[in-house]
């Protein structure tokens, strides 16, 4: 399999003959990572290459730029994430295959100290992503995404950076927000 990466290019020489030093690289931004997340999806044998499970979500994980981590995803019909958020990473995502639904918050959160928090009316947005749309997102970013097809698998690019520190989920009753677990990376490597 074809796994997507970045390498840096190796320091130039000065006149002398001497190596110079280069500056550390930048740190990816959100345009950088939706970028990334675009130049995957167009990458059809590696789409095709992800193996697709009737039952359940498949992922396997890539190379991002920067250091970032990034992970192809499949979607039987009817998955989802649940709600949840991605700590302090920035993040994008794309559909390269099938449509995605995401739903989402326009309200930033406490990042602690909180268990139920009751929502305002106006905070809730949705997003229909067909193969090819995506987008990216900034710390705290509260959303679930969805394959609502009853037929058809789909398949995603997701891009986070720093990697992935932790990952809350919460559960949702109408306008009231309840933290239900935290889970760290050994919980989904």
């Amino acid at each position: 399999m074809s796994v997507p990466s970045f390498v840096p290019s190796p320091a130039s020489s000065s006149a002398s003959g001497a190596p110079s030093v280069s500056a550390p690289a930048a740190a990816p931004t959100q345009a950088d990572l939706l970028a990334f997340v675009r130049r995957v999806a167009a990458d059809t044998r590696l789409i095709d290459s992800l193996p697709l499970d009737p039952e359940g979500r498949t992922w396997v994980r890539l190379d991002g730029p920067g250091g970032s981590e990034a992970w192809l995803i499949g979607w039987p019909p009817g998955t989802g994430t649940g709600w949840h958020d991605h700590a302090d990473s920035l993040g994008a995502f794309l559909t390269a295959r099938g449509e995605l639904t995401e739903h989402s918050l326009a309200a930033r959160l406490p990042t602690d100290g909180w268990k139920t928090l009751e929502l305002t009316d106006g905070v809730d947005r949705l997003r229909r992503l067909p193969a090819g749309r995506g987008r990216s997102f900034g710390h705290h970013h509260v959303h679930e995404v969805l394959n609502e097809s009853v037929t058809e698998h789909a398949v995603s690019v997701h891009a986070y950076y720093p990697p992935l520190p932790r990952i809350r989920r919460f559960s949702r009753t109408g306008q009231v927000l309840r933290l239900e677990q935290v889970e760290r990376p050994e919980d989904w490597q």
